[in-house]
């Protein structure tokens, strides 16, 4: 059963992927791949589709950490994002994202997208920032409700 999201993206609303797990340092992602809206010229899930689920269910495992703070802890941005493909995606898949290690500005995860069977399609290693500020509409920059990190290896 899925859950909401806890922050509103309306690229993942359009896609329309659902959420499924959302605790501990671990997401879950579910789509049913549409052959007329996700495939690519071969009707298999575009890759674009793939790294965009996966770039999400690492970053909602890496927000799990701090999801008792107040609007959720602080924001969240990719630095880097490596990804292998497997297999073809089709059907229902699911993306699995988990934490590897966390600092207290960044955080390492890992996260695979598996179709009905438990086959791999595509692995994906990525890093991502927490922000101090969250950016807004207007490319303006506003601060975020309480001081987000403080400490050794805070910037």
């Amino acid at each position: 059963m899925a859950i909401p999201f806890h922050v509103h993206i309306p690229f993942i609303e359009q896609i329309g992927c659902e959420l499924q797990r959302f605790e501990n340092g671990e997401a879950e992602i579910t789509l049913d791949v549409q052959n007329d809206r996700h495939t690519n010229s071969f009707g298999v899930a575009h890759g674009g589709l793939l790294m965009t689920l996966l770039d999400v269910a690492m970053a909602h495992a890496a927000r799990s950490l701090n999801k008792t703070m107040p609007d959720g802890g602080p924001g969240i941005v990719t630095i880097e994002m490596k990804t292998t493909f497997m297999r073809p995606g089709v059907g229902v898949i699911r993306a699995v994202g988990s934490v590897l290690h966390n600092t207290v500005s960044l955080v390492f995860t890992e996260g695979k997208v598996l179709d009905a069977q438990d086959r791999v399609c595509a692995h994906a290693t990525a890093t991502f920032k927490f922000l101090r500020a969250l950016p807004v509409s207007d490319h303006e920059v506003r601060p975020a409700a309480k001081p987000l990190l403080q400490g050794p290896g805070s910037d």
